[in-house]
């Protein structure tokens, strides 16, 4: 008998860093009609989504409103300093890809 077409639902985790955090916190995330959502809002106020499987489902784990684990502050902050130099007309490389170490630290 043969399979049923795999329909992974898709995820979405939303971070947010102000100067008086130490680290990003996870401030929304989601699978399915959630996630969408999630992403939907983020293109209505400009916010840039970058797809990453790895990273999600790396930052799946993290508890809402938590801090993101030092595991994952290097590829954040690639991420970031990589946004940055977007938004200021400078980026001509593609978007970084998840650090070995911080996937086999965090491997789900």
């Amino acid at each position: 008998m043969p399979k049923a077409p795999v329909n992974p639902q898709k995820n979405a985790v939303a971070l947010a860093y102000s100067q008086t955090d130490t680290a990003p916190r996870v401030v929304a995330r989601g699978r399915g009609l959630v996630a969408e959502q999630i992403i939907a809002r983020a293109r209505e106020h400009g916010v840039y989504v970058h797809e990453s499987a790895e990273l999600v489902s790396l930052l799946m784990q993290v508890d809402l409103d938590q801090h993101i684990p030092p595991q994952l502050y290097l590829a954040v902050a690639e991420l970031l300093a990589w946004l940055y130099r977007l938004e200021n007309g400078q980026a001509a490389s593609p978007p970084p890809r998840l650090s070995a170490a911080a996937e086999a630290t965090l491997k789900p």
